[in-house]
C-alpha cells in the first residue's frame, strides 16, 4: 500500500510542525523528569503513533510497519555498531591498553590544547566514523578526564568536537539514511548510490569549514 504524507495536515505549517514535534517533546520531557530511557522511549513511540494516525492520517498498519522497521533498523545496524564499539572499549580497558593510549597521547605534548585536539577532534573523528552514536563523546571524554581535564570541560570538548565528523559517523549511516528519504531532484529513488554520492560530496564541501571554525 502506498501512502503519501501530507506535511501540513492542519493548514498551518507552524502548528503542524509543533504537533509533529510532540513525540520528541514527550521523550525529552520524560527524561528530564527522571523517567528511565525505555519508558520515555515507549511513551515517545506511542505519541508518534497517535500523531501519525490521528493527525497526519497515516494508515494504522503502515504506522505499525514503520515503527517495526525503525526498531529493526535501530537494533541491527545501529545497535550492532554501538555494541562493537563498547565491547572494544571495555576490552582495551581490561587489557590495560587504554592506559597505554592515554600515556602515549600525554607523551606527545604536555600542552592541553594539543591533547584536546588529538583526542577530542582527531581520535574522536576516527571513533565517529567507526562507531558513532555517542561512543566518540564517551570514550574521548574518558580519555580527557584521564589526562586530568575537568569532567565538565572534557564532556564539552568532546561534544563540540563531535559536530564536525558526525555526518559520516557510524560507517556513513546518516548519509545512507538521508539518501533513502531525501528525494533528490533528478535522481531515481531506486538509485541510492547516486544519492549517497551527491550527499557525501555536499557534506564534504561543508564540513571542512566547520572543522576549521570549531577548534578555533
Amino acid at each position: 500500500m502506498q501512502w503519501t504524507q501530507n506535511y501540513d495536515p492542519l493548514g498551518n505549517f507552524l502548528l503542524s510542525a509543533l504537533v509533529a514535534a510532540a513525540p520528541i517533546a514527550v521523550l525529552l520531557g520524560l527524561l528530564l523528569c527522571g523517567f528511565s530511557a525505555p519508558r520515555a522511549a515507549i511513551a515517545g513511540l506511542i505519541t508518534a503513533l497517535v500523531v501519525s494516525i490521528c493527525v497526519f492520517g497515516m494508515p494504522g498498519d503502515a504506522a505499525l510497519a514503520a515503527a517495526g522497521y525503525g526498531a529493526c533498523f535501530g537494533l541491527l545496524p545501529i545497535g550492532w555498531i554501538v555494541f562493537s564499539a563498547v565491547f572494544l572499549y571495555h576490552l582495551t580497558v581490561r587489557s590495560g591498553q587504554f592506559e597505554v593510549v592515554k600515556r602515549s597521547v600525554a607523551a606527545i605534548s604536555p600542552d592541553r590544547r594539543v591533547q584536546a585536539l588529538l583526542i577530542a577532534f582527531s581520535f574522536g573523528a576516527f571513533l565517529e566514523g567507526a562507531a558513532g552514536f555517542g561512543t566518540p563523546v564517551a570514550i574521548s571524554a574518558a580519555l580527557l578526564i584521564g589526562l586530568r581535564f575537568h569532567p565538565l570541560y572534557a564532556a564539552g570538548l568532546a561534544l563540540i568536537a563531535n559536530t564536525s565528523p558526525v555526518a559520516f559517523g557510524a560507517l556513513g549511516t546518516p548519509i545512507i539514511t538521508l539518501a533513502k528519504v531525501a528525494g533528490l531532484p533528478g535522481v531515481d529513488p531506486a538509485d541510492s548510490h547516486t544519492a549517497e554520492m551527491l550527499l557525501s560530496q555536499m557534506a564534504g564541501r561543508q564540513l571542512p569549514v566547520f572543522s576549521l571554525i570549531i577548534p578555533a
